[in-house]
């Protein structure tokens, strides 16, 4: 009887079982990665502190303000007209209800590497331009935002207190047109929190452009 052995069969079994041991092994990576990294905070989660140089050339933190009832976190930065175009307003956030206890507190999350705009300079001389009333710090080595879980520039994060994270996302429905805003998304909430409610809507999308990353 004729043997069945035959090197070439034996040779595309092996590649086959190599193939399924590299699917496999990627498909468990893949999992222990999207395990490991997550997407940042939702809405009931508690929001880690920082430490930040700002334009001012201090460290600052979320500890440092005592008397705050919460803390607008927004992610911008120089560069992208969404966050250029909310400048104004973000401003007049802070102004507003930063004597309510809800301070602004702008972080760049860009590597300055990817866009030479947003190195601390850059920051400093938009800072001046433009007055800010707040702290506008910079994630150096992007250490922040990924445990945020911000994805674009402006990106909203309203926490309370006790650093509880309230509402997520736009600061309101018109980017372009502060005077054809309908909804204050980012404002209604606050104004929730003050009266001890929870915002409704308590997530929104954010409008903007991407986080430059290196990675």
């Amino acid at each position: 009887m004729q043997s069945l052995h035959h090197p070439s069969l034996e040779f595309t079994d092996m590649k086959n079982i190599l193939y399924l041991l590299a699917i496999s092994a990627t498909l468990v990576f893949g999992i222990q990665a999207t395990v490991g990294t997550g997407d940042g905070l939702k809405v009931g989660d508690k929001a880690e502190d920082f430490s930040l140089k700002g334009v001012d050339g201090e460290m600052h933190s979320l500890a440092d303000m005592k008397d705050a009832k919460g803390f607008v976190v927004i992610f911008t930065c120089n560069h992208c007209p969404y966050s250029v175009m909310y400048e104004d307003r973000i401003i007049e956030l802070h102004n507003t209800y930063a004597a309510k206890g809800y301070p602004v507190v702008a972080i760049n999350p860009n590597d300055p590497k990817i866009v030479p705009g947003d190195d601390f300079d850059g920051m400093v001389k938009r800072a001046a331009e433009k007055n800010f009333p707040f702290h506008y710090l910079q994630d150096e080595g992007q250490k922040v935002y990924p445990k945020y879980g911000a994805k674009k520039t402006p990106h909203v994060f309203l926490l309370d207190k006790d650093l509880v994270v309230q509402y997520i996302g736009a600061i309101d429905n018109n980017a372009r047109s502060a005077s054809a805003v309908t909804e204050k998304y980012l404002e209604n909430a606050i104004m929730a929190l003050e009266k001890g409610e929870k915002p409704s809507p308590d997530f929104t999308k954010a409008i903007g452009c991407s986080v430059k990353c290196a990675m």
